[in-house]
């Protein structure tokens, strides 16, 4: 901080014995009152003073620090430094000045509430950054405090970001059966009959359920449009035969057009002789 010289041995002592007297009290102060922020910003402080103290012998900037942990324990509003008050290198102003806005933003934007701790911590290791900052010969320490200072404020911006939205559940996928029919029939075999009943099983109130037949590559396109149709008609039947409303059934054939296996052209083949039931 710009510090006023103080001149006479007498007005030297007596800064130091208020230094003293401003560090020990910090020292002796584990819990503030006040929130939950004020209280973590008091721990921020004191062990940020006593570093100063007692491994850097700053007892000026100690005591200052120890005298805005002490303004926390009593659960006063503390603000972060205001680089005005130090004598700042010109070529760090324009970072420090915005991350300084960016950090108070996020405190009055309720970070003091929504994460105390982090805030504080933010908050202090921003103080920590400009201190080092000025005395400007320990670049090691700038960078550790600085480096702390970022890493706090994401952590703060995290904890503010807002809840992201639920994801919509997918829509539930159709259930999907198949019936099949011997060559050139129309009729329901037993195995075809059991595939139905499940489709029974399934249908609830306001189901709405697709029927698409389907015939081999054996025999002229138009017969088996026709053959298709039938099949599905059948199936669709056998539904309404079971308690399934007719309005319910939408039916449609696409004759050899959509082969399950590909053929071709006069082949039987068992798999694409069938019906396609989806529910929705």
């Amino acid at each position: 901080m710009i510090k006023l010289k103080v001149f006479g041995a007498l007005a030297a002592a007596l800064m130091l014995v208020g230094c003293a007297s401003d560090i020990e009290q910090i020292r002796g102060t584990t819990e503030g009152t006040g929130s939950a922020f004020t209280q973590a910003l008091t721990r921020e402080y004191r062990d940020f003073a006593l570093f100063e103290a007692d491994e850097m012998y700053d007892w000026a900037d100690a005591s200052y620090f120890a005298r805005k942990g002490l303004a926390a324990a009593n659960g006063e509003v503390v603000l972060p430094e205001e680089l005005e008050n130090w004598d700042l290198p010109a070529n760090r102003i324009d970072e420090m000045a915005a991350a300084r806005s960016k950090l108070v933003g996020l405190l009055d934007a309720g970070g003091r509430d929504a994460a105390p701790d982090i805030a504080a911590r933010a908050q202090v290791k921003f103080d920590c950054w400009v201190e080092q900052q000025e005395e400007n010969h320990q670049p090691d320490h700038i960078a550790a405090c600085r480096d702390d200072f970022f890493a706090a404020l994401a952590e703060l911006e995290q904890a503010l970001a807002p809840a992201p939205e639920p994801a919509m559940p997918a829509p539930a996928a159709p259930d999907t059966f198949i019936v099949y029919f011997d060559w050139d029939r129309a009729d329901i075999t037993e195995a075809a009959q059991a595939v139905l009943n499940e489709v029974l099983a399934t249908v609830q109130p306001g189901t709405q359920i697709s029927v698409t037949g389907h015939a081999d590559r054996s025999g002229p396109e138009d017969y088996n449009m026709r053959l298709s149709l039938r099949r599905a008609d059948a199936v669709r039947q056998v539904l309404i035969n079971g308690g399934v409303a007719p309005d319910a059934i939408t039916v449609s054939g696409r004759g050899e057009a959509e082969p399950a296996v590909p053929t071709p052209d006069g082949v039987r083949e068992p798999a694409n002789r069938r019906v396609e039931i989806i529910i929705q």
